[in-house]
């Protein structure tokens, strides 16, 4: 296990270094000059020239994204001050480190993934084992039903929706806002609960349908049906036997979904106007913000490699059968 983690993590670096890698040069070949950005309107050749020397643009193209992948390990030196290891480098559009961008828009994007993985897992998990234990009965059809017309939903639709009737027509609610959970637990969420529900919606009905095809299948097993044989009450043989090898494709599926939320919900945030890192990665590519744009897309690929290898270690916990060779 310890060699599967380290060849893992390895594996992760690398992958980290050739994204970085592919999306500066990408933006290094647009053509765009990314000092005229900074610069405004009422732009000076004297004003230029600084900003060009001030973001490094005056230095080979080999030497600014040494600086900058260097920088993620070292830390890297600014006119305006230093940036501390991890330094993603400084905002060509704000003129701020782009790590303590992140680092203060990521606590919104972290409880929305929080709120909406807990109500799509307890209401879509619950859902579909009870569908899939109450097989053919009016539950299973209902359960069925709902997830079928659910996932024909989309964020840009629920949420107008849900703003219009909860907030703008009843007023049972304010508009979605974020406080952070040290502050006021209740504040955080309350302003946050109608972007989380209508989020967790669409991944709800998803997980009803995966978690009752998964256990269904389970039940038609061989060992399932020797437990049954031998005389084991239904329900044993459904929490003892099924439900562990059922969770095997749904923790595939799930640790994409945590690492894509974490990476940013861009619909979600643009949807109810909230400023997370979904929000930022589009402000970062409307400004051909350079440094911003690689910093967003490596902190969103650091989740993903992060939580596949957590997805392949619990597999080997989960199910025996698996061996992490």
């Amino acid at each position: 296990m310890f060699q599967f983690i380290i060849r893992r993590t390895v594996g992760a670096v690398v992958t980290l270094f050739l994204i970085g890698a592919s999306t500066f040069f990408l933006f290094v070949a647009a053509p765009s000059d990314y000092a005229s950005l900074a610069c405004g309107k009422d732009c000076t050749p004297t004003r230029l020239e600084e900003i060009r020397t001030a973001l490094g643009l005056n230095l080979p193209i080999a030497q600014q994204f040494w600086d900058f992948m260097s920088g993620i390990v070292m830390g890297r030196d600014f006119p305006t001050g230093h940036c501390a290891a991890p330094c993603l480098g400084q905002s060509f559009y704000s003129g701020d480190m782009v790590w303590d961008t992140i680092m203060d828009r990521f606590p919104l994007t972290l409880s929305l993934t929080v709120g909406a993985l807990t109500v799509f897992l307890i209401v879509g998990l619950g859902a579909g084992m009870v569908a899939a234990y109450k097989r053919g009965s009016v539950t299973d059809k209902i359960a069925t039903g709902s997830s079928m017309v659910l996932s024909s939903f989309q964020i840009y639709f629920l949420g107008p929706i849900a703003l219009t009737v909860l907030v703008y027509q009843t007023g049972w609610m304010e508009d979605p806002k974020y406080v952070p959970f040290t502050q006021d637990p209740v504040g955080w969420l309350v302003g946050l609960s109608i972007p989380m529900v209508v989020m967790a919606t669409i991944f709800t009905a998803q997980y009803t349908r995966m978690a009752r095809a998964s256990m269904i299948e389970q039940l038609a097993e061989e060992h399932v049906r020797t437990a049954r044989a031998k005389g084991m009450s239904q329900k044993y043989v459904f929490f003892r036997y099924a439900w562990r090898g059922s969770l095997i494709p749904i923790v595939t599926v799930l640790g994409i979904d945590i690492s894509a939320l974490l990476g940013g919900g861009v619909v979600t945030e643009l949807t109810f106007s909230l400023q997370g890192i979904g929000r930022l990665a589009v402000n970062g590519a409307v400004t051909k913000d350079l440094p911003l744009t690689m910093g967003v897309m490596l902190f969103g690929a650091f989740f993903i490699l992060i939580l596949n290898i957590l997805t392949d270690i619990v597999y080997a916990y989960i199910d025996p059968r698996v061996r992490l060779s």
